[in-house]
């Protein structure tokens, strides 16, 4: 015998639903309510702050346009701090009536300490090293044509730094030129 499954009486796609089943109760609907708006919130916060910060936050509550957030350490308060002038003035750009944020460090409940992002650096090829000294002729002596000439130096394979690296210049004198006077009057 074929039995065909039992629909739920009432909306079928408010009632089946778990988001819909909170939307019955005054109550559950409140609270459902107030977490959409925190989960809005945050998201209008995380575009302001940079990678390393976007996840050592979590929205406490929002009373009498001041948004409190509760953070993972002091270091991450002191920074949020720098950035709160640019963050207020992007949640109100965003449509967010709030003119204050109040941090609430709270270490220890689970809220992951940001590490910066791995560096994405590559080697240097054999044309990025050929355009370097193309460059060191080019450069007058000074403190930019010894720091090519170190980084040159240092990116040489071993067999062919036999050579002997020498800085043109030492503190900005240049052997040709007398040093310029610092203050004339």
């Amino acid at each position: 015998m074929v039995t065909t499954p039992r629909r739920p009486s009432g909306n079928p796609t408010k009632g089946s639903h778990l988001i819909g089943w909170l939307g019955h109760d005054t109550q559950a609907a409140s609270v459902l309510a107030t977490a959409q708006l925190h989960i809005k919130l945050r998201s209008a916060l995380v575009e302001a702050l940079p990678i390393t910060m976007r996840e050592g936050f979590e929205v406490l509550k929002i009373e009498l346009n001041t948004l409190t957030l509760m953070v993972s350490s002091a270091a991450f308060a002191a920074k949020f701090r720098q950035l709160a002038p640019r963050v207020i003035t992007h949640i109100q750009a965003a449509g967010w009536n709030l003119s204050d944020i109040k941090l609430r460090v709270q270490g220890g409940l689970g809220i992951p300490v940001a590490t910066p992002p791995k560096k994405e650096a590559r080697a240097l090829d054999q044309q990025d090293l050929k355009s370097f000294e193309d460059l060191t002729h080019q450069l007058r002596p000074g403190p930019l044509a010894d720091a090519v000439a170190r980084l040159l130096a240092h990116h040489q394979p071993a067999q062919v730094q036999t050579r002997e690296v020498r800085p043109a210049s030492i503190h900005g004198e240049r052997p040709e030129e007398p040093a310029p006077e610092m203050h004339k009057r």
